[in-house]
């Protein structure tokens, strides 16, 4: 796995690079600002050497405000197939919504403090360089807690908003299962229903897990 890394703190820039290069990927570059960052991935795409996925900073130089998470949003409309993982040191439901509103694919928003964790953080990573997605359980609970228009959710019982909840974190059914102390089987009936239930037809292929949970949070 190709890993560009935004982040304008030094020490958690080196940080981040130890973890995954001690894990086998290669860190190809490692820059402080937006700027840097969106010149850099054009070198790169330019050269034929487009990384995996680029892992920026939601916050950075020179205002502190939201110019990693702009960047992020922009190379994601740019190269659809880049995965783009964001972190952020506050759950930022804007810029959450603003970045999961694109392409379905490859997308991420994590808080620092998951980074703690090394294995989690770097599955992470490689699920969003391999086109998955990871959210942060805390910015779930969040856009699921201010969600707006509660009729898309008022057919899923209890048990399957918790499932979806669970999905939109980017764990397997298998995780799921493990979560919950319950069997495979239970997990992928209760999907079926989330499925049926939001309307997505097997016409939509392997997408409906991806569009189950965006209809969620948007909704």
């Amino acid at each position: 796995m190709r890993v560009v890394i935004a982040e304008d703190s030094v020490l958690l820039r080196e940080g981040l690079t130890r973890l995954l290069t001690d894990r086998g990927h290669d860190v190809v570059a490692g820059v402080g600002d937006a700027d840097a960052l969106m010149k850099t991935i054009a070198d790169l795409d330019d050269g034929g050497e487009l990384p995996d996925v680029v892992v920026a900073d939601v916050r950075m130089p020179p205002t502190h405000t939201d110019e990693g998470v702009r960047a992020a949003v922009t190379l994601r409309r740019l190269h659809p197939r880049l995965g783009v993982l964001v972190l952020s040191q506050y759950v930022e439901e804007r810029y959450a919504t603003e970045l999961l509103a694109g392409s379905s694919r490859g997308v991420g928003y994590l808080l620092k403090d998951r980074v703690a964790d090394v294995r989690e953080f770097v599955d992470a990573v490689v699920r969003v360089a391999e086109g998955g997605t990871a959210l942060d359980p805390e910015v779930v609970a969040q856009l699921l807690g201010r969600s707006r228009k509660q009729d898309v959710l008022t057919g899923l019982t209890p048990r399957e908003r918790e499932v979806l909840g669970l999905m939109a974190e980017g764990r397997t059914n298998s995780a799921i299962a493990r979560q919950l102390v319950v069997s495979d089987g239970a997990v992928e009936k209760h999907v079926s229903n989330i499925f049926l239930k939001l309307g997505l037809t097997p016409s939509d292929g392997d997408h409906r897990r991806v569009l189950a949970v965006l209809t969620y949070l948007n909704s």
